[in-house]
């Protein structure tokens, strides 16, 4: 989603697309290091979750096993192999002017990762048990990463074979939701974009869908299957429901962009939607998260007057190891830091949390994980509508 945004975005982004770049490479090399280390395997995972979410730590002081987890022939992955080619080929249009050697080791890797997603299907749910689930099991299955992986390798080589795949992938779901999980609205904006903006007419299935997406969100459509607080923000599930508010939004700039680019609307039933109607729903969600809510309470730490004090995170929450050198063992850590009721010792600057509840409410409370724990697939998708909105203003 970084790459996304820096692809989109990244002339509205002025210095801080150097920052950007820095962001993704940090990522990006951890994945080649994960697809390329050990041939026939794709590294997918570090550390026993069930073991991790055990302790409250500080990274200086993790003393707990640092298991590995991969995928392979026999114990396949799909979605995740599908999701790290994505990854690695988005990042490769990033890199592609200005170091242009790592932007084909990144593209070759994508290309050969997403071979071994869809000549060995499965997922990885499935293959790792209790490493991925209940953490982060893939309840969409793979189809969509598979339909997402070849989206963004038909977006990075514009090859006759990703084309065909991406056909060959079929119609497919349409959820009112965009997710780490669930990816099938990213894959068809992202699609769309053939149709809107070349006139592609083979891409014009991939626009429809991301209008029907467009028509279940907006708040007035007919069709829309999403809620809205009395506040105004999207609301879709009550575990962390803001990674959901910021990615739907990038994808709603995004849509909006191709629109106005072309002057194109269309319609959710009898209204008709324009760039604007589009962009003013995204606005709002953007303001709402910076601090214009009930509240008044900006969801992003360290911006505005009043933000998140007791983030659930262990390295913001704990004394940094210059005020308290001594070790803070896996258990320590409860007694008295996690349980205090006292703010956080160190700002987690720019970090989004789960956010308020249906109510627009929010406790502010360490333990309560739902709403208080930043997440980088909340904080990725952001960027982007940022540098969008930053540009326009």
């Amino acid at each position: 989603m970084l790459s996304w945004g820096t692809i989109e975005y990244g002339k509205r982004m002025g210095p801080q697309i150097k920052e950007a770049r820095t962001a993704i490479r940090w990522a990006t090399d951890y994945l080649l290091k994960c697809a390329t280390s050990t041939p026939g395997k794709l590294y997918v995972g570090v550390g026993d979750p069930n073991v991790d979410h055990k302790c409250w730590e500080r990274p200086e002081d993790m003393d707990t096993s640092r298991t590995v987890y991969w995928v392979s022939s026999k114990n396949p992955g799909s979605d995740v192999a599908a999701e790290t080619a994505a990854a690695l080929a988005a990042a490769s249009i990033v890199f592609r002017k200005v170091d242009p050697t790592y932007s084909k080791m990144l593209l070759r890797t994508a290309q050969s990762v997403y071979q071994f997603a869809l000549q060995y299907q499965g997922s990885y749910s499935d293959s790792l048990g209790s490493a991925a689930c209940p953490f982060y099991c893939s309840y969409s299955g793979f189809k969509d990463e598979l339909l997402w992986g070849a989206a963004w390798l038909f977006r990075a080589t514009n090859a006759v074979k990703y084309y065909k795949l991406v056909k060959s992938l079929g119609y497919d779901d349409q959820p009112d939701i965009f997710s780490w999980d669930n990816k099938y609205a990213g894959a068809h904006v992202l699609l769309s974009r053939r149709a809107l903006l070349n006139g592609d007419k083979n891409f014009e299935q991939y626009h429809q869908e991301a209008e029907n997406f467009i028509c279940k969100i907006l708040p007035n459509s007919p069709s829309s299957s999403t809620q809205y607080t009395q506040g105004g923000l999207m609301f879709k599930l009550p575990d962390s429901n803001l990674q959901y508010v910021t990615s739907i939004t990038f994808l709603l700039t995004t849509y909006s962009k191709y629109m106005a680019a072309t002057k194109h609307t269309f319609n959710c039933g009898n209204i008709v939607i324009t760039p604007n109607t589009i962009r003013s729903v995204a606005k709002r969600q953007v303001d709402y998260i910076l601090g214009e809510n009930p509240l008044r309470m900006s969801y992003m730490v360290g911006y505005g007057p009043d933000f998140p004090k007791r983030i659930h995170h262990r390295g913001s929450s704990l004394p940094s190891v210059t005020i308290h050198p001594q070790s803070i063992g896996c258990q320590e850590g409860f007694n008295p830091f996690f349980h205090s009721m006292n703010p956080n010792p160190n700002t987690l600057v720019g970090a989004i949390v789960g956010g308020p509840n249906q109510n627009d409410g929010f406790p502010d409370v360490r333990d309560d994980y739902s709403h208080s724990e930043p997440a980088t697939y909340i904080n990725g998708a952001f960027v982007g509508p940022l540098a969008y909105f930053a540009g326009i203003y």
